[in-house]
């Protein structure tokens, strides 16, 4: 039985220090029958000679000059040009574990259409690495393990956006790299869950992240903060919002004032709750702040909470669980 040939699509700006390691890794893979999409997106070092000279040893790997400007170009020129019947992605500056391939291609193909396969990954970088990061993948692996990446779709992205593989005719479902926004892998994610794919359980890390000052997810604005509240704001309200509730904000830290902010501009109206005393019958955008305990005098209420840190997460929860309210309907996590 013939194997089905995978597309990896690549976008490729200044690793040239990172990009040998990563070729090799996808060299090196036990599933061979691959092809690789390279798209250089205008690097001023040596990232494209290596190209060349790679595609020149092999004839998997196919290079391209990026035709447009940024991320989402180099993908969708990359993906225009691919065969296969599975669909992945990789990134230049990280590193594949020997059988990634084999793992998600065989899960893909056990699960088939309506699936999406994923790896566990594990960061590392040759500065220290940071907290943040070490709490990210915490998270996101055990999402993964139990294939329950959607249930908290809203807190961050669930799907890494160099660990996934699914079919062609399901990134077509999703309109594939079409959309032109970012961040183009939370959008993807997001896109991946309303049409309805079905993440696979994984226990093996496939993936290999490197962190470092500047990589483009750190340098880049289209990665800023303000971007991520706006995607989720955006997909709550067309996918999530029920417009015959009472909509409540929980938190008045940045991310809460953000969303506030957004809510305001386009006229949707919300009760505003928080548990800081300090700010507890205090105005801001004209807005009174309210006790959380008001939660309870609210009816048909549906909640956004901004407030990040975990332990105070739990005790919302706990406090949603007593009100006998539901996740992801009753109530969503937006950090």
């Amino acid at each position: 039985m013939q194997k089905p040939l995978v597309s990896i699509i690549m976008p490729v700006k200044n690793t040239a220090q990172f990009l040998n390691e990563c070729l090799d890794s996808i060299l090196n893979q036990s599933y061979q029958n691959w092809e690789l999409l390279v798209v250089d997106d205008g690097s001023t070092d040596d990232s494209f000679n290596i190209l060349k000279l790679y595609s020149e040893k092999d004839n998997r790997v196919n290079v391209f000059s990026n035709n447009g400007k940024g991320i989402i170009d180099a993908l969708r020129l990359a993906y225009s040009k691919s065969l296969g019947a599975f669909i992945t992605r990789m990134d230049s500056d990280d590193i594949m574990t020997a059988d990634k391939l084999e793992v998600l291609t065989s899960n893909l193909s056990d699960k088939g259409k309506g699936s999406i396969a994923v790896g566990l990954v594990k960061y590392f970088s040759e500065d220290e690495l940071g907290e943040g990061f070490r709490k990210y993948e915490e998270w996101l692996n055990g999402l993964i393990i139990e294939g329950k990446c959607f249930e908290e779709i809203y807190k961050e992205c669930v799907i890494p956006s160099p660990c996934w593989m699914v079919c062609r005719e399901d990134f077509e479902k999703c309109d594939a790299l079409r959309p032109n926004r970012y961040p183009e892998d939370y959008d993807l994610t997001f896109r991946f869950y309303i049409n309805g794919l079905n993440p696979i359980p994984c226990n093996k890390v496939l993936h290999h992240w490197r962190d470092y000052s500047t990589r483009t997810s750190r340098t880049d604005d289209n990665y800023a903060d303000n971007t991520f509240i706006t995607i989720k704001a955006d997909y709550f309200l067309s996918e999530e919002y029920d417009e015959t509730k009472n909509l409540v904000v929980w938190g008045a830290g940045g991310k809460g004032k953000a969303l506030a902010k957004l809510l305001i501009d386009r006229g949707i109206d919300f009760h505003w709750i928080c548990d800081n005393p300090k700010k507890i019958g205090k105005h801001i955008y004209d807005k009174e702040m309210l006790a959380f305990s008001e939660l309870s005098t609210i009816e048909n209420a549906q909640s956004i909470v901004t407030v990040a840190n975990t332990e105070a997460q739990e005790e919302i929860k706990k406090y949603f669980e007593k009100l006998n309210q539901k996740a992801m309907e009753d109530y969503y996590f937006f950090c």
